[in-house]
Formats: C-alpha cells, sequence, structure tokens
C-alpha cells in the first residue's frame, strides 16, 4: 500500500540566547491529545511546499512563503498492522513568515523551547528525528511503530533522496 503524501513545517525563532519552535496540540483528527507539528495532507495537484504553505495557513493561521522553507528531510511512517495510516512525510523548516500563530479549530499552537522539546507529549518517533531537523540537518529516516501503532519497532537512517 502506497504512503499517503503530508508534510510538516517547524517556524524557529530567536528567544534571546535559545531557539524556540512552533508546534501545536491536535484537537481533532489523528493524533488528538498528542502536541504535533504544524502541517498535513498534500492535495491532489499540490506540490509538497504549497501543501505546507497551505497547511500552515490552516492550522496556525500565518503565512509562509515557499521560497522562505528550509528542506529538512522526510520521514515515512510504516503502521504494519495499520497500512492506510502509512505516511511519507516531507519536513521543512522556516524562520521567516507573516502573522502571529493563533487557535484554529484543528491545533492549538504554543512556542516550545527546541532544547526541552515536550517530547513525552509528542508521537513516540518523534524524538529520533525532530531534534536532527530542528537543528537544520537533513536527515531522511523510515520509522516502523509496533502493533499497538503508537511505539516505534525501529528506525533506519537513509543516505540520499527517498
Amino acid at each position: 500500500m502506497a504512503s499517503t503524501p503530508v508534510t510538516l513545517c517547524f517556524l524557529l525563532r530567536d528567544a534571546g540566547s535559545r531557539t524556540e519552535v512552533l508546534l501545536g496540540l491536535k484537537r481533532t483528527g489523528f493524533g488528538t491529545g498528542k502536541i504535533v507539528g504544524i502541517g498535513g495532507h498534500v492535495e491532489a495537484g499540490e506540490s509538497d511546499a504549497e501543501a505546507v504553505v497551505r497547511e500552515v495557513w490552516e492550522e496556525a493561521g500565518v503565512v509562509v512563503r515557499q521560497e522562505d522553507l528550509a528542506d529538512a528531510g522526510a520521514v515515512e511512517f510504516l503502521f504494519p498492522t495499520r497500512p492506510e495510516w502509512n505516511m511519507y512525510c516531507r519536513l521543512f523548516t522556516t524562520r521567516h513568515w507573516e502573522g502571529e500563530p493563533a487557535e484554529r479549530p484543528e491545533i492549538t499552537p504554543e512556542w516550545f523551547d527546541t532544547g526541552a522539546l515536550p517530547l513525552h507529549l509528542m508521537w513516540q518517533d518523534a524524538e529520533h528525528w525532530l531534534p536532527a531537523a530542528l537543528a537544520g540537518e537533513v536527515h531522511n529516516v523510515v520509522v516502523v511503530l509496533n502493533e499497538d501503532n503508537e511505539t516505534v519497532a525501529s528506525v533506519e537512517k537513509l543516505t540520499g533522496e527517498m
């Protein structure tokens, strides 16, 4: 079964000597109750960059331009017991946007220190790739979930494009 194409964009800002990232509390749909990145499904005919620009607007109410996106790699999520949940996720970061993040029906956005991410409130796989992505490292990773569809069975870092 093919993986569903999705995107995530991590807005980064300086806060004194620290860097903060915009994440959000998922209020509806897949992952409800977890802290997640801002993003979502790629619609038919959209590029990954077009999709993430649209999703950031829909979920956080801020405008990101494609030319301000930095590639942060990709993560393929494989759910062996629920293959319909498989996702191929392009990751982006940006330090440029217009507007202030605001709560939307799907997401309550919140700034977090990149050195103290709320990993205990996120999908378990985030600890394997999110800190590197926020640090500017570009990784391509395959995450296989266990039968519980929550915990990580394996993580494989790939070289080159996925």
